[in-house]
């Protein structure tokens, strides 16, 4: 059982002689210091946990007592104590306890931007500063965490719906302000008997239909672009197509070491599960033939001879996409999105197991079971999901009788 007790550190005296007062906390055998504010002259005027011998004596008595009742009252209301390390148990008391003035929206979301950057997640760091100063031209500066409320919110939302923003933005804006007071309730700075998002409707973007009909994809897979551009802006879409839906940041940053198989965790997702989620996809002959033409035999990486930065090159690429679908006389509309998207409709309508797709597109399985963890399992399963739905592309015709009857049989369930 944790306790609390005021103390004097001897080995910690300072230049001048004289004692801070400490808050000593003891926990599993161990003890760690909150140091306070409070400082005595000498040993000979701290007794039993009191503060003697001095004019102020009462006061700063009445004092620590305060402080010391406001860090067990903290104390109290932890969950699971033994699960904690001494120093662990005496950092989240001291930072619950103590009201710091740089505990504020601002402050929380300047920590996290920080962590995202070192973990290389600039992206979503850009996203969360712009948050930041949506929130403080709203709150006309920065606001305190205690005062964030249920009302503050709905206010907040009433502000970003007179934007002319869409609702994906809408939505991706208010997620992330929920995101930073999620971390500052996690991290314990502030607790709230109700949450402030409890009454807020959190606008969800409309699903983009931008999957393509079997006769629209085999014209771009089998198109021949007249350049250099074109072929590249092809090449990726249909990799991304042939490797199972696969992000165009993954694959940029795959090294491609083995003819056969590939095996990846998703920019998108790392560091911020326990585990890496790794994906291992087996390498058709179509994807192969493609991977031969750009990989560098050094770096065994795709290169195409381009000196962009990823959001130039991803830009330049969804770009290109675009154009040879117009070039190619498609009227429906064409995204580098479109192949991932393609693939996850085909493999369901096929009667693949979402897990299986889950898999393939490295999406969280929520029902994941014990078979989630044989990873070898996962990966056949994964390759022949991968080459029936290539097989249907390229032979449509051997799947019409399936599809029909699948088909129907829906339409008997409804």
């Amino acid at each position: 059982m944790a306790t609390l007790k005021l103390t004097i550190f001897k080995a910690k005296v300072l230049k001048d002689g004289r004692h801070k007062i400490r808050v000593a906390v003891c926990h599993h055998q161990e003890t760690s210091y909150i140091v306070t504010q409070f400082v005595i002259d000498n040993i000979s005027q701290f007794k039993n946990g009191q503060v003697v011998k001095r004019a102020d004596s009462a006061l700063m008595n009445m004092k620590l007592r305060t402080m010391l009742n406001e860090y067990q009252k903290r104390l109290d209301t932890i969950n699971n104590v033994d699960l904690y390390s001494c120093t662990q148990l005496k950092d989240m008391i001291a930072r619950g306890a103590i009201k710091h003035e740089a505990d504020t929206f601002a402050k929380v979301c300047d920590d996290y931007i920080e962590e995202l950057c070192k973990n290389g997640r600039i992206k979503y760091a850009n996203m969360l500063s712009d948050t930041k100063r949506y929130f403080g031209e709203f709150a006309k500066g920065d606001v305190g965490l205690a005062d964030i409320t249920p009302d503050f919110i709905e206010l907040f939302s009433s502000y970003i719906n007179r934007k002319n923003w869409s609702d994906a933005t809408k939505g991706i804006v208010l997620r992330n302000v929920r995101t930073i007071i999620n971390k500052a309730i996690k991290r314990r700075l502030v607790s709230y008997a109700i949450n402030p998002f409890i009454s807020c409707k959190i606008p969800r973007p409309p699903v983009r239909d931008v999957s393509l009909s079997v006769e629209t994809l085999r014209k771009i897979l089998h198109s021949e672009p007249d350049s250099r551009y074109m072929q590249i802006s092809r090449d990726i879409f249909a990799l991304s197509f042939y490797l199972g839906g696969i992000n165009m940041i993954d694959l940029v940053n795959i090294k491609f070491d083995n003819e056969y198989v590939v095996s990846f965790s998703r920019e998108k997702v790392k560091g911020r599960t326990a585990s890496n989620n790794e994906i291992k996809l087996h390498i058709n002959d179509a994807a192969r033939v493609i991977l031969s033409r750009w990989v560098d035999k050094r770096t065994m990486k795709l290169n195409f001879g381009y000196n962009f930065g990823y959001e130039n090159f991803r830009r330049h690429i969804s770009r290109g996409v675009v154009k040879l679908a117009k070039n190619l006389g498609i009227t429906n509309r064409v995204m580098f999105y479109s192949a991932r998207k393609t693939f996850a409709q085909f493999a369901s309508e096929l009667g693949i197991p979402d897990s299986v797709i889950n898999y393939c597109l490295g999406h969280s399985d929520q029902n994941r079971g014990v078979i989630r963890y044989y990873t070898k399992v996962r990966e056949r399963q994964a390759e022949i999901a991968i080459n029936r739905v290539i097989d249907y592309v390229e032979n449509p015709e051997k799947y019409k009788e399936f599809l029909e009857m699948k088909a129907d049989i829906m339409m008997m369930k409804m």
